[in-house]
């Protein structure tokens, strides 16, 4: 049976901390009890006592205060993950920090440096690496059926302005540290732990902040899959999601719905290499015995994300290895800070 429920407060009611967090734990009652949150909106504070009958508190520093808190959701604007989180931990809290990490590398080294130190749990909401459709390629990539992997592209493109906060710099903003942190992350699980050598190209096309839009990021290293990610706010054609490129197949798709096919290399034709003329004049062509499958998004991908806080609990409340560690995101802040050196956007308006 199931202990006493994680008491959790969550700071910031907005677009993450409310339809993201606090859906995602109400239906977990033997888990987790919201008891506190804390938001600047009198509104958003009173929807919150209505739906948790909780603690709702107008600062951050209230919440902190609350003994009956252990776990604190950071569900703030990006330039304020690192000092909440930190915060947190000072304040003896678990914590859960939504992504981006941070806004520097440094940022995420001191919460790296904090959480080492400390006997709390410290954790990022990557939950992208619970995706269905994350899962399912990943698996395929690790049952070998493709052969070597050469070449994955991830693309996340459409044609759309925006014009909140998360379109100016100064607030950590940008589709790079916001998309992009999802993306990143799930690709670096992919690629495996080698340095990669990187090509980042920023652009501000049509948002109306000073923040990039625009991003086409190219990493690669000895041994591993060359990664192409695309995240374009300007693309009226947007191409899938995923686009894997393999030796002995490949596979394409998006998050709902994945095609992949793949070629047994004993049942091809034996070849050698041949530098006579070709008969007609022809190019060499190969009669391929193709197999093919497919998968269709079938469960429902807020309980698949939910996987992350039952994970949580098991860290917290049994002792499991924690799920997605810090150092793990701080591969995603580096290659995040390794864009922005490579491609500098100057924060002026068009």
């Amino acid at each position: 049976m199931p202990e006493d429920p994680i008491r959790v407060g969550i700071a910031g009611l907005g677009r993450s901390g409310w339809a993201i967090h606090a859906h995602l734990l109400a239906p977990l009652t033997e888990q987790y009890q919201v008891v506190a949150v804390t938001d600047e909106d009198a509104a958003r504070r009173a929807e919150a006592i209505e739906r948790f009958d909780c603690q709702a508190y107008l600062t951050f520093d209230e919440l902190l205060a609350d003994p009956s808190v252990e776990l604190v959701v950071v569900s703030l604007p990006s330039f304020l993950h690192a000092p909440a989180s930190l915060a947190a931990l000072r304040a003896n809290k678990h914590v859960v920090c939504e992504k981006p990490m941070a806004v520097t590398l440094d940022e995420a080294d001191a919460m790296v440096a904090a959480a080492a130190t400390s006997d709390r749990v410290f954790t990022i909401f990557q939950q992208r690496r619970y995706n269905p459709d994350f899962v399912k390629v990943r698996e395929i990539i690790d049952s070998g059926l493709l052969g070597r992997i050469v070449q994955i592209r991830i693309t996340e493109s459409k044609f759309t302005r925006r014009w909140d906060w998360q379109t100016l710099q100064k607030f950590g903003g940008g589709s790079l540290n916001n998309t992009g942190a999802h993306f990143l992350d799930q690709a670096l699980q992919l690629f495996g732990p080698a340095t990669p050598e990187v090509f980042c190209q920023l652009d501000r096309t049509l948002t109306l902040g000073d923040a990039d839009d625009h991003v086409k990021l190219v990493f690669k290293a000895a041994d591993s899959p060359v990664i192409d990610i695309e995240i374009s706010s300007c693309d009226p054609y947007p191409p899938e999601t995923w686009h894997v490129y393999g030796t002995q197949g490949g596979l394409t798709g998006s998050t709902r719905e994945l095609h992949w096919k793949w070629i047994v290399l004993d049942e091809l034709e034996a070849r050698t290499l041949d530098l006579r003329p070709t008969p007609d004049r022809s190019y060499n062509r190969d009669e391929l015995p193709w197999h093919e499958d497919r998968w269709e998004l079938t469960e429902d991908r807020d309980d698949a994300y939910r996987g992350f806080y039952r994970d949580l609990y098991a860290t917290i409340r049994e002792g499991a290895p924690l799920a997605i560690t810090p150092e793990s995101v701080r591969r995603t802040m580096w290659l995040q800070e390794e864009c922005h050196r490579l491609a500098p956007l100057t924060a002026t308006f068009a």
